[in-house]
């Protein structure tokens, strides 16, 4: 008899740990099974998986799956599915084929939990770091509607949609920070290395300095003296702000600030609607109840104050009332938005509406990336254009006056 170490969910729907002795895993999950524990992860004391393989970690930090093959592998379990090809045979083949072992190890443990009886969602909601509860939610949904297939194809849709966005405003940001980053440390490369050495030159000269000349002289000293204490002070600075933000207030003003932020905020108060607007289309879409539905869009915005104004919405349906009012009320939501979403609400056309809203706001978003992208290039230009000109020009006066001297 071999000391098994588990996790598993029991019949009130919490995440239980211990220990089991038996003869092989799957004796063990079995005798677990009777008590009414679903089982989510079994290994020896060891600290060894059943099957010779260490558990399904991905080093200290816990297991990391790349979002692009969930995806893929939701695109490809609809497939399955809609083929009418049994649940379990279906996981079985995407176990297969798929290359990431985190990913083939969970799935692994979810087409047993299915073969075993749980469902689907059921087995999915056992593991929170690969599927979220936007996934859950929708999954459940299909199978109480005998929409699977379809359910799932939404599903991947709406990740896809919501990676490309993300991808957008990255990728939109990434040349000028590059840009910012070179100019920074050649700015810090003249300062540190080439000034130092000019220095010299302008004190064997013995006549007084322009006052550019003067500042970037001290500028220099300051860096080549204090780089430990200057270093350190941004390390605290940066540690004080990012404290300051994981505080109530400090969030509040920092998401505050995201949204009233002169072109910057503009494009992320576009890009929390649209979250809000494709999460909404996609589960109500998938039959998904609108109280969870703006449970889980309400987390997924990513700032404070959108989702407050969701939450009073969501009060507000409790109570009878409609989703438009107190979002006009919020003035979080643009006018536009608001309209649609009451034209929906009357309509009983709101997924649809909402679908409408998503597709024009990630357009919008699309076009504002570009234009800042465009704005910010040429704004990074003038800046290096301007600071080397400065330093320029600092250096060549006393190298002019001490070559008029020589001659």
């Amino acid at each position: 008899m071999a000391l098994f170490e588990y996790k598993a969910i029991g019949s009130d729907g919490k995440s239980v740990k211990g220990h089991v002795e038996s003869d092989s895993a799957k004796n063990a999950r079995v005798k677990l099974k009777k008590q009414g524990m679903m089982v989510t992860d079994i290994f020896e004391k060891n600290g060894i998986s059943k099957g010779g393989k260490k558990n399904s970690g991905g080093g200290i930090f816990g297991p990391r799956f790349n979002q692009d093959e969930i995806t893929v592998m939701t695109r490809q379990l609809a497939s399955l599915v809609k083929a009418n090809i049994p649940l379990v045979d279906a996981l079985n083949a995407l176990v297969e084929q798929l290359e990431s072992v985190a990913l083939k190890t969970i799935l692994s443990q979810v087409r047993e939990a299915v073969n075993e009886g749980t469902s689907l969602a059921k087995a999915l909601a056992a593991h929170p770091k690969a599927f979220d509860h936007i996934y859950i939610n929708m999954v459940e949904a299909g199978e109480s509607s005998g929409t699977l297939g379809l359910v799932l194809l939404k599903l991947a849709d709406l990740k896809e949609a919501q990676t490309r966005l993300k991808r957008k405003v990255v990728g939109g940001m990434t040349y000028p920070i590059i840009m910012f980053v070179v100019a920074m440390g050649v700015l810090i490369a003249i300062f540190v290395f080439v000034i130092p050495k000019l220095q010299q030159i302008f004190v064997s000269m013995n006549k007084a300095l322009p006052m550019t000349t003067v500042i970037l002289i001290w500028i220099s000293e300051q860096m080549v003296t204090w780089w430990p204490a200057l270093i350190a002070f941004w390390v605290l600075v940066f540690y004080l702000i990012n404290r300051y933000i994981n505080t109530k207030s400090g969030r509040e003003n920092w998401d505050r600030f995201r949204l009233k932020a002169p072109v910057f905020g503009r494009i992320n108060r576009m890009m929390a609607i649209t979250r809000f607007a494709s999460t909404m289309s996609t589960l109500l879409a998938s039959g998904v109840p609108i109280l969870t539905a703006m449970s889980i869009a309400r987390n997924l915005v990513g700032n404070v104050h959108i989702a407050r104004a969701i939450e009073n919405a969501r009060s507000n349906i409790t109570e009878g009332q409609s989703i438009a009012e107190p979002l006009r009320r919020s003035g979080e939501f643009p006018p536009l938005v608001i309209h649609m979403i009451a034209i929906g609400e009357k309509t009983g056309e709101l997924p649809a509406m909402l679908k409408n809203v998503s597709e024009s706001y990630d357009e919008q978003v699309s076009v504002a990336v570009d234009s800042m992208t465009a704005m910010l290039e040429p704004a990074m230009i003038v800046f290096m254009g301007g600071t080397v000109g400065f330093i320029v020009v600092s250096v060549i006066m006393p190298l002019m006056e001490m070559s008029n001297l020589s001659r």
